[in-house]
């Protein structure tokens, strides 16, 4: 992943299970961007986060 955009990484990481809601809109357009990939869900919603972490405004931290 670089700092000017969001990239894949297909590696894996010891995690927790957290229950967490999505619209179904939002379900739907993660689903069709990793079709086709070697990546899952749950993934591509931990990448997308660390992403938005990194790239807060400081004074939102």
């Amino acid at each position: 992943m670089t700092k000017d955009g969001f990239r894949l990484n297909y590696e894996r990481k010891e995690s927790i299970n957290k229950t967490v809601r999505f619209p179904q809109t939002l379900v739907k357009k993660i689903e069709k961007i990793i079709e086709g990939k070697q990546l899952n869900f749950s993934q591509f919603v931990i990448q997308a986060c660390e992403y938005a972490i990194r790239n807060l405004d400081e004074r939102s931290k």
